[in-house]
């Protein structure tokens, strides 16, 4: 089939259809890193940097990744006092990245110090502002796991609690797992963006991930983007793992088109 270059639902977040696939680099050097966005360019437009390149690397990293002409969610999931992360938030948005998460458990205060310190630095050069995502339960967690750790109630009002600290701070979106994507698009309509990692091809092994769907399961549910590690880094021909994923994305976007 053709894919689209651009969602055809008017009642999703104007994103062109290859940034709604984010490719977790989840590499030990910049050089995997980069010869993997070579490699799978066009069919991925968002490429996720975590703390394992993150740490390895360094922030150079951020800045070679948006030399390729592509968007970087810098995948730091900051979590501190709220003077701290508004520190590590600015300087994110100096080194142009496009999106970086935030634990939506470092409470209001933190939410709302980090948002703020966006306040004039939102410009990166050449690209997209710098937008901010809450990360609510982590998908390798179960609900037993929530439960364990002294989270109250069940795994959907834990999420749906952490999403709306984070819309209360003017955040632009959330990362959840799949199974609460649509919980979360009813709760807070179109115009909040959905993240969702723990995506899999069908009968794929869920590998460490808790709460896991397909692309299009995670799309039709209401999320914008989805998060690919393995699946596509360790395929054999990762470009093609990546078509096939946003073929994926495409079906589930035409056919939530009214």
């Amino acid at each position: 089939m053709i894919v689209p270059t651009s969602s055809s639902s008017s009642s999703r977040l104007s994103i062109s259809l290859a940034k709604r696939l984010i490719l977790a680099l989840d590499v030990q050097d910049a050089d995997t890193a980069l010869d993997l966005v070579r490699r799978t360019r066009g069919a991925v437009g968002t490429y996720k940097i975590g703390l394992e390149l993150f740490t390895a690397v360094g922030p150079s990293i951020v800045k070679q990744l948006r030399r390729e002409e592509v968007d970087v969610f810098l995948d730091l999931k900051l979590h501190d006092i709220p003077n701290t992360v508004a520190g590590a938030v600015r300087s994110a948005a100096r080194h142009e990245a496009t999106l970086l998460s935030v634990h939506a458990s470092g409470g209001a205060a933190m939410l709302t110090a980090a948002q703020g310190a966006l306040s004039g630095q939102t410009t990166v050069p050449g690209g997209s502002s710098t937008q901010l995502l809450a990360v609510t339960a982590l998908t390798s967690l179960s609900g037993r796991d929530l439960t364990a750790i002294g989270y109250a109630g069940s795994q959907d009002d834990v999420v749906k609690r952490l999403v709306g600290h984070a819309r209360a701070a003017g955040l632009f979106g959330c990362v959840c797992s799949p199974e609460e994507a649509r919980m979360v698009r009813d709760a807070t309509g179109p115009d909040f963006a959905i993240v969702c990692p723990g995506i899999r091809p069908k009968d794929a092994p869920p590998d460490d991930q808790a709460r896991t769907a397909t692309a299009f399961e995670a799309i039709t549910a209401g999320a914008d983007y989805v998060v690919v590690g393995r699946p596509i880094r360790t395929a054999p021909d990762p470009a093609a793992a990546a078509a096939r994923i946003l073929e994926e994305i495409a079906d589930a976007l035409e056919q939530a088109s009214p």
